[in-house]
């Protein structure tokens, strides 16, 4: 028998060679499951030595004893004690038990706080570095325009790398802040952990993971966004209207990803309330747009039926009273656009006249408003307050998975639509004045991809580029988005337009565009010294007592801001821009940012975002010499 035993290899039952090896990687769970059936047994009879108590047999001498003597019985005593004891440990092994469940099993889903930290939570990103994210690729997937990779350094370590640390760092996010693409793509396809019997009577070999990312952003066209904003604060956004792309998104001041990194770095950075670069201004800061709301206007109006509204015109330089005793709404400089009789809506949109569009809103009324901002992702809430309360819109998104989804949402844009508004206030929203101030720059793209569509869509923007686009809704037909895009050319290309300076920048490329340019008034704007304080007056007033004391007071300004909206080609366009540059000072949208917008377009095309047809010619090479 010893002679039989010692001839067998037995190195094939090792738990690694048996079944594939799948024993070895089984064997946990084997134990996990023996492990709970000890526990389960240990305390089934726990439970059956408490309620045994409660019928054991009496002793001979007790059964005659009266109640109170057999209360007092050292025997008694001690087993009310241990029943007693007993019934104080389960209930604290089932309160723990029940913690465990509750945090394992339920907070994700139903704890808010829980979700909330559950990012910072250092187990957890520990967990996900421990295992190598994929390169992330931008929409050309070539290896040489990665967004993030990992390289070797002089040390010897590997370390996570992105050519774009800054110009990408609102969309990739930061490990301490509020998650980005970096923390979320790489996730997306993950499984939940299957529980040990899973593992023991299912489990097979998961197969190799793909995980390498390939996202919309064009690398080339997104460093070329960061650099028109270099100085500036503002914000661009360039969608695809067609199948919602996002091609290029970037707000500045931004920061690095390196400096946010390291926590000493992170709290300046948080502590910079003048600049603020952590926040995202593309998708989270809200703007007044001015006049290129109008566009939205006009959506309205075409929603309706109402493109041949019209309105009587009246002595220049005389402005639009909405009702009597109201303040007047007039046009820019004082100019009175709609003075001539019956002016039509696309003359008004090219010269971008105020008082037609404040009429306009009024005249297609407040529910028809409010049913257009809602197919645009628009809320449009009754009072001024609930305005401010409407968070984050991740249904927006067409996203694989709503961790990406939610990690780059953007605030949701709001109107008052309310029946409490006056006259005068709701015709300053259909100018973009006033209570309309609740608008992103990626809200204001997507006002404009509606009528950049061919089929008069508004497509869900996306970031992962292999899924396929989704439309969000129906805004116009066909037709009626082919009207708005001729109209909105008016803009560029036209004598008298307010964006000129886009036609001037295009002339000799063959593309025809469309936009609306804005120039909003923003009050109450606290002011900062270079030190990123706020700038504070020393004033005196009297206290209960009726002393005189000092306090300080701060500082607010008035800020003008630039804005500029287009589309392009306007045949079939592949673009729609938003562009807004803060604090201009005595400029308009149509000198500071239509000409960033024009550049962008320029650089579009030179990387082939607008099809062959405009892509630039090469240089024919110079003819050789003939030797003498």
């Amino acid at each position: 028998m010893l002679s039989f035993l010692l001839q067998i290899d037995w190195n094939k039952y090792r738990p690694e060679n048996l079944f594939g090896g799948q024993v070895l990687e089984r064997t946990p769970a084997g134990l996990s499951i023996v492990f709970i059936i000890g526990v389960g047994i240990l305390i089934g009879f726990l439970i059956l030595t408490f309620f045994d108590n409660f019928s054991r047999p009496k002793f001979v001498f007790e059964r005659d004893l009266p109640r109170e003597v057999k209360r007092k019985l050292t025997q008694t005593i001690a087993n009310r004690s241990i029943r007693v004891w007993q019934f104080v440990f389960i209930l604290l092994a089932f309160s723990v038990f029940g913690f465990q469940v509750y945090w394992t099993y339920y907070a994700d889903d139903s704890n808010e706080q829980f979700q909330a930290l559950a990012y910072k939570d250092l187990r957890n990103r520990r967990t996900t570095a421990a295992s190598l994210r994929g390169w992330m690729l931008d929409r050309t997937g070539k290896l040489g325009a990665a967004l993030a990779y990992y390289k070797v350094n002089g040390k010897g370590e590997i370390d996570r790398t992105f050519p774009l640390e800054k110009e990408m760092a609102h969309l990739l996010g930061t490990e301490r802040g509020t998650p980005g693409l970096e923390r979320t793509l790489y996730i997306m396809d993950a499984d939940p952990m299957p529980e040990a019997w899973e593992i023991l009577t299912k489990y097979k070999k998961p197969e190799p993971e793909r995980k390498d990312v390939r996202i919309t952003i064009d690398r080339d066209l997104q460093a070329y966004v960061a650099k028109q904003l270099e100085g500036k604060k503002g914000g661009i956004v360039v969608l695809n209207p067609q199948t919602g792309d996002v091609l290029a998104m970037y707000s500045n001041p931004s920061y690095s990803l390196n400096e946010a990194g390291t926590l000493e770095g992170y709290l300046n950075l948080e502590a910079d309330k003048e600049n603020k670069p952590l926040l995202n201004r593309a998708t989270r800061e809200f703007y007044i747009p001015g006049s290129t709301f109008k566009t939205f206007t006009m959506i309205s109006a075409f929603r309706a039926g109402r493109t041949d509204l019209t309105f009587p015109g009246r002595p220049a330089p005389d402005c639009y009273t909405p009702f009597r005793g109201s303040k007047p709404i007039c046009d820019a400089g004082g100019s009175c656009h709609a003075c001539s009789e019956n002016i039509p809506l696309r003359e008004a949109y090219k010269v971008s006249s105020n008082q037609f569009f404040a009429q306009l809103a009024n005249g297609l009324g407040r529910d028809r408003m409010a049913e257009t901002a809602r197919i645009l992702g628009i809320t449009p809430t009754e009072t001024p307050e609930e305005a401010l309360q409407q968070g984050y819109f991740a249904d927006f998104w067409n996203a694989s998975n709503r961790r990406i989804a939610n990690s780059i949402a953007p605030a949701r844009s709001t109107i008052v639509t309310g029946k409490k508004l006056s006259l005068f206030d709701f015709g300053q929203e259909g100018m973009g004045q006033g209570m309309a101030g609740q608008m992103t720059p990626f809200q204001m793209a997507l006002i404009a991809s509606a009528p950049a569509n061919l089929q008069g869509k508004l497509m869900k923007p996306k970031i992962e580029a292999d899924i396929q686009p989704q439309m969000f809704s129906q805004v116009l037909t066909p037709q009626q988005a082919a009207v708005m895009r001729e109209i909105m050319s008016t803009v560029t290309e036209e004598s008298g337009g307010t964006g000129g300076r886009v036609k001037a920048k295009l002339a000799g490329t063959g593309i025809v565009s469309g936009g609306k340019t804005g120039t909003a008034e923003k009050d109450n704007v606290p002011r900062y010294d270079k030190n990123g304080k706020r700038v504070t007056i020393t004033k005196r007033k009297k206290d209960e007592n009726g002393e005189w004391i000092e306090y300080q007071e701060p500082i607010f300004h008035r800020r003008t801001d630039g804005w500029f909206i287009c589309i392009a080609p306007l045949e079939n366009p592949q673009l729609a821009i938003a562009v807004v540059i803060e604090d201009i000072g005595g400029g308009y949208g149509g000198t500071t940012a239509a000409p960033i917008a024009a550049d962008v377009i320029l650089k579009a095309r030179e990387l082939g975002l607008l099809g062959d047809r405009y892509r630039p010619k090469a240089a024919a090479p110079a003819p050789r010499k003939r030797r003498q």
